[in-house]
């Protein structure tokens, strides 16, 4: 809070080797580690959302509300994350509701660039040592960094609506389940695009015939579920995650109507994973101690996209004098997978750790 942080990436700045390929509209945001990256449909480094990981990277730069920590990890996490984890991932996890008493805060900060924001969030007890429940919403919006010679306006604004809710309960004191519904709705301007001499020469300009924008709907419920016994800990996260975007923009970013692009995209995922891990450390010397965690993980992918881009009359032959739309492209996937996975951690006079981990993953 008291560094601004308010998205994802801007948390980037604290860990080394991380950075974020970021357009203006926060929908596309892609984070690499050591220099491994990749396109949203398949990233190389995935967000994961109190355990649920955003199988497309477009859902994943949202607004933090209710969150604890932020964690980078860098490196290969594939053993126990899939094959969307070869550079690291990034692990994003909400604020349990408090247990104890009901607290809230509420803030509105102000910036530059007519830039403003209300927060506020409430936590508290439903009913004693069992149930407990919080709320968080925000709204914010800024004018844009980058300006339109050919109109004057602003091209990359921002603003969006944010909320969560959560559930905490309690039944006994070896089970706990928890819901956390999340939702955004988020309307940018358009891609701050222009050719890179022309920046040099004068940054935060463009030049255009037509000033698009970017929205981008996310709605997503989780359900965590866990039993802690002296041993063992079993835990469950159910996802259902479910978004759309639509952006339109001047693909030749000039003054001359020559070509633009309009992109609609949705996706409905379904994950599920269940995990079995040691609960403490197990002594197998007085040197040596080791952990353990074992599971499976199901998901269910559902992914539509229709982009057209539409050429000017008479820009593809003197002899076409009406507008060409080109679909580039129309694809749909629906996609399925299973994997199990485990690892093992020994550690030496709690200084040296030795890790093996397998994973065997099916999709089709």
């Amino acid at each position: 809070d008291r560094a601004g942080i308010r998205i994802v990436s801007e948390a980037a700045i604290f860990a080394p080797n991380v950075t974020f390929t970021e357009f203006t509209a926060r929908k596309l945001s892609n984070p690499r580690f050591r220099g491994i990256g990749s396109s949203p449909g398949n990233p190389a480094v995935t967000t994961f959302i109190d355990g649920v990981p955003q199988l497309n990277s477009n859902s994943s730069s949202i607004e933090l509300l209710d969150v604890d920590q932020i964690e980078f990890v860098r490196g290969p996490q594939s053993a126990l994350f899939g094959r969307n984890t070869l550079g690291g991932l990034v692990n994003v996890t909400s604020r349990r509701p408090g247990v104890d008493k009901w607290t809230g805060q509420m803030s509105v900060p102000f910036g530059n660039f007519s830039a403003w924001d209300v927060r506020g969030h409430a936590s508290g007890p439903l009913i004693a040592d069992t149930l407990s429940a919080s709320g968080a919403f925000s709204y914010a919006e800024r004018e844009g960094f980058t300006v339109n010679d050919v109109t004057g306006n602003d091209l990359d604004s921002r603003g969006a609506f944010s909320g969560k809710g959560q559930l905490l309960w309690k039944p006994a004191q070896q089970w706990e389940a928890r819901l956390i519904v999340s939702g955004e709705r988020a309307r940018d301007g358009d891609y701050a695009l222009n050719d890179l001499g022309a920046l040099r020469e004068n940054p935060f300009r463009s030049s255009r015939d037509y000033e698009g924008y970017t929205n981008r709907d996310i709605f997503g419920t989780t359900i965590q579920a866990e039993r802690t016994g002296a041993s063992m800990r079993l835990s469950s996260t159910t996802g259902f995650l479910k978004w759309k975007t639509e952006d339109s923009t001047d693909l030749d970013y000039s003054p001359m109507p020559l070509i633009t692009r309009d992109n609609a995209e949705e996706d409905f995922q379904f994950t599920q994973e269940v995990r079995l891990a040691s609960a403490a450390p197990r002594k197998l010397s007085d040197a040596a101690a080791l952990r353990w965690q074992t599971g499976a993980f199901l998901f269910t992918r559902s992914y539509q996209q229709d982009a057209v881009n539409t050429y000017a009359p008479y820009l593809l032959s003197q002899f076409i004098e009406f507008p060409v739309n080109e679909y580039s492209p129309v694809s749909e996937l629906e996609d399925f997978g299973l994997g199990l996975f485990g690892q093992g951690t020994v550690t030496f006079k709690e200084k040296l750790d030795l890790v093996a981990g397998v994973r065997l993953d099916y999709e089709n």
